[in-house]
């Protein structure tokens, strides 16, 4: 098949959900078919720098990423009936762009990556010859932020409730007009499906799971250093709020019984909210890292203490392919069909702080976890889940 990929960033190199997802379901899709693609690009250097994407794909087009100040956001966020995910990238160029490659080429199918991109729809139904298009709807954004909004308003945090109220209503009409006008819809998680499904009945809707690369992400070799870590974009709202939850209501408790333990915060554009952790010793925020494999890999525990959030964790996938023992929040592992063996789950805080203690002091107990894990995550492994895909592009053609 000859497919057009749309996404909202040039998904080299993969490190952010999107991208990853993005850049493996293409990669094994290359050798199988022909793949364009048509993204945006935040600098002109990305594509020179894009590696291997290169040699993925027949042809590749990449337009600015467009930009808008702060007043911009505010105001069109207060005034405009869209969403804010629905805003972010308007361009006329690209826009253009894409009407030329769908005038030009012959394309099966057109799969469109993550919400930003359905204000394009209509240009790809128009089209003289319009292919088939596929949503792939990297999390059900309304949910996400209903659960945003519900965290918000347990712990009164008045301005981000207010936000998400406001953006959870205009993304549940506006996801629902986009999953009405493609020819079929991928969801990451069965949680997802429900959730869009409840938006529109009888939605044409498959589940494509993230997944990982296990010849990637391998247990590391040597000893473990004793430190407890979190990876993940440390701007993205449900990182935070997981972060400083952890810090405020689990760390202490930790700390009181295991004084010498370290947490590491790793990953990109740290919030200011994250500030406190600063002022503790025995916290490191890391900030951008080349490669998140090494602290995983020194780490006792990995942890997923996540409260709000919808889609399939990359990170937690990551963490099980590299045979960590995991304590997550059931949220946090949502998506992935664990046995109850592969890793430990609490949603209080003495709860998640006991289940850390004990791991922590239980080197038996966490290999087996880690051990589990792994025999998980290969099952993961994206070479598995890419034909998921073809299977929606035969039902769909």
């Amino acid at each position: 098949m000859k497919i057009l990929f749309l996404t909202p960033e040039l998904p080299y190199p993969p490190d952010r959900g999107a991208s990853i997802r993005s850049f493996n379901l293409i990669k094994n899709l290359a050798p199988r078919h022909e793949i364009h693609l048509l993204s945006f690009s935040s600098k002109e250097s990305d594509l020179a720098e894009a590696g291997p994407l290169l040699d993925l794909c027949s042809q590749i087009e990449t337009l600015p990423t467009p930009h808008r100040s702060t007043p911009q956001r505010l105001l069109s966020t207060l005034l405009s009936p869209r969403p804010d995910m629905a805003l972010r990238l308007p361009s006329s160029e690209f826009e253009s762009k894409l009407k030329a490659f769908l005038q030009k080429e012959n394309f099966d199918l057109v799969q469109m990556e993550a919400i930003e991109m359905a204000r394009y729809i209509p240009t790809v139904i128009e089209s003289h010859r319009p292919p088939r298009l596929i949503f792939d709807d990297i999390n059900a954004e309304y949910l996400l932020q209903k659960r945003a909004f519900e965290t918000d308003l347990r712990h009164l945090r008045w301005l981000g409730a207010v936000y998400s109220l406001v953006q959870w209503r205009k993304l549940r009409r506006y996801e629902a007009w986009a999953c009405r006008r493609v020819d079929q819809v991928v969801a990451v998680s069965e949680v997802d499906k429900g959730a869009l499904r409840r938006l529109v009945p009888g939605l044409p809707v498959s589940v494509v799971p993230n997944g990982v690369d296990p010849r990637y992400y391998q247990p590391g070799e040597g000893e473990s250093d004793g430190s407890l870590v979190f990876t993940g974009k440390m701007d993205f709202r449900p990182n935070v709020d997981g972060v400083l939850w952890f810090f405020e209501r689990v760390w202490p408790l930790v700390k009181g019984r295991l004084p010498q333990v370290r947490l590491l915060v790793v990953g990109r554009n740290p919030s200011p909210r994250l500030s406190p952790l600063l002022q503790d010793p025995q916290v490191i925020v890391t900030g951008f890292v080349p490669d998140v494999r090494p602290y995983i890999a020194r780490a006792n525990i990995y942890l997923v203490p996540l409260r709000m959030g919808g889609g399939t964790r990359l990170k937690v996938l990551e963490a099980m392919a590299m045979g960590k023992a995991i304590v997550s929040t059931s949220l946090g592992c949502e998506g992935i069909k664990t046995t109850g063996q592969e890793l430990v789950i609490a949603d209080n805080p003495s709860d998640f702080a006991r289940l850390v203690i004990d791991l922590w002091g239980d080197e038996k107990r966490r290999k087996g976890l880690g051990v589990a894990a792994r025999r998980l995550a290969q099952k993961y492994d994206w070479k598995l889940i890419t034909p998921l895909l073809e299977q929606v592009y035969e039902e769909v053609a």
